[in-house]
This record gives structure tokens, sequence and C-alpha cells, in this order.
């Protein structure tokens, strides 16, 4: 028996709730009134869509929401959801391509909204090199399962008690901003691997003042230690590049460095 549609007054109550916003607040927030967001959420009234959108907009809805939120109201779909190979979205492909490849000899790679791989450069490859699991690094790779599992990355990670907690932090986050139930599944997966042993780290000068969590990865070439950033597109009006980020490893001391233009050589 197939479940009733949601109506509009559902879904924005549930985002509203989500983010744990009272009525009075978000309509103070949206610059509606409280009544007026009231006859919206119990279908005593329906938005424009510009009013939908705005309100969507607030409450920083992903993309992927905002389309069955327009159907509840009876509105078409906006946001169109396309491959990444479809060629609408070639100039996007190649600013992503670009950006990997002009991070080497360091390394990067584009992740979708589930961590499963899209791309990366020729300096992820040296990294995981040696992996126990080969299952871990075959397509579709997940970039979570694949660095936590003691099988994959893990058991490489010098400091994984600390990047273990930065990574479910960073999920949790993203759960709290989307709702997702698979990534609420691989938040349990996750969580569920055996406690990570005590820090091994080795890396010089590694007190980065609160500002962020370093990478510190036993390999062929000694422990490397990395800061990492995320990148992501400012204005997509695709579903998909709205869900794409880009992790860029930075080495966090010169050695790292140096090791790694070692393995890239002519870069």
């Amino acid at each position: 028996m197939m479940s009733p549609a949601r109506s509009l007054g559902d879904h924005l109550r549930e985002w509203r709730q989500r983010r744990r916003l009272s009525q009075l607040e978000f309509a103070l927030e949206a610059e509606i009134s409280q009544r007026h967001l009231s006859f919206l959420e119990s279908g005593r009234a329906l938005p424009s869509r510009e009013m939908l959108m705005h309100l969507a907009e607030r409450l920083g809805i992903p993309l992927r929401e905002r389309n069955p939120m327009l159907l509840a109201a009876g509105f078409a779909p906006v946001f169109p959801e396309r491959k990444l190979d479809d060629p609408a979205l070639a100039p996007a492909r190649r600013a992503i391509d670009m950006l990997l490849k002009g991070h080497e000899p360091f390394p990067a790679l584009a992740v979708d909204r589930h961590w499963t791989l899209v791309a990366a450069n020729a300096a992820i490859a040296p990294l995981l090199a040696g992996v126990a699991d080969p299952s871990l690094t075959e397509g579709p790779i997940n970039v979570l399962r694949l660095s936590l599992h003691p099988q994959g990355l893990a058991s490489r990670i010098a400091n994984l008690s600390e990047w273990r907690a930065h990574l479910l932090k960073r999920l949790r986050q993203q759960i709290s901003a989307t709702g997702d139930p698979v990534l609420i599944r691989l938040l349990e997966e996750l969580s569920a691997y055996p406690a990570p042993a005590a820090s091994r780290s080795t890396a010089p000068d590694r007190d980065f003042t609160g500002i962020a969590v370093p990478l510190e990865l036993d390999t062929v070439a000694g422990q490397l230690s990395f800061l990492s950033t995320t990148t992501v597109f400012g204005t997509p009006v695709d579903v998909t590049l709205s869900e794409l980020a880009i992790e860029s490893f930075f080495p966090a001391n010169p050695q790292t460095a140096e090791a790694l233009k070692a393995m890239l050589p002519g870069r």
C-alpha cells in the first residue's frame, strides 16, 4: 500500500523543526507573520513559488528536497539532476578536473553527497597502496568507509582517534542538515568499527592552535601529515553540483611536502 503524499505544510514543519526553530522564530527570520506561516503549515494557505523558494532558502533546505516541496505546492520542479558526465555539466566537470590536477603533487578528490568517490588526482593512488581489503578500493568507493575501516586506511592513520572523531562529527553535521537516511546508516556502520588505539603521531610542530585537525598517515615514505580543506560550488542550480565537494589535502610540514613531490616526479 502506497503511503499518502506529504503536504507542503508537512515539508515546511519538518524542516523548521529540524532547524530547531519555533513558528515565531522562523517567521521573524523569513520576515513574514507567524499567522501566515501557521496557515502555510496547516494547509489553510498556499505560497507563491517565489515565497516558497524564499522559505526554502531561509531554512537552508538542500536543492534535492526543494523539488518535492514545489510539487506538493502544485509547481513544477526547477532544479535538474544530471549525471556528472552529462554534456550540460561539461564546464563544471572541466573545473573539477582542473582543480584536482592543479593541486598535484598534493592529494585531492571529489565526493558526492554520500561520500562516494567521483574523481581523484594522481597523488591519491600512492597513499592507498597496500590497503588490506581490496574491495574497499573497488568502485563505488566510499571515502569514509575506506578511511575508517579496520582493513582500510585506519591501521595506517597514526592519530586515528582524533581523525575518526573529526570525520564522524562532519558526518553528524551533514545528517543534521539533510536528514539523509543513507548517511544515517553509514554513521551507524562507521561508529561500530573497533575503537582506535592510542596515537602514534611523530609529526613535528603539530600544534595547529585549534584551527584544524591533521591527518597523519603512515606511508612507505614515512609518516605524512596533512591539513584538509573542502570546496563546494558557490551558487549551484543543479542538484548534482550542489552535492559535490572537493577535498584538498595540504602538507602540514616541509617533510610531507618533499615526500609528496618525490612520489610524483615531474610535478
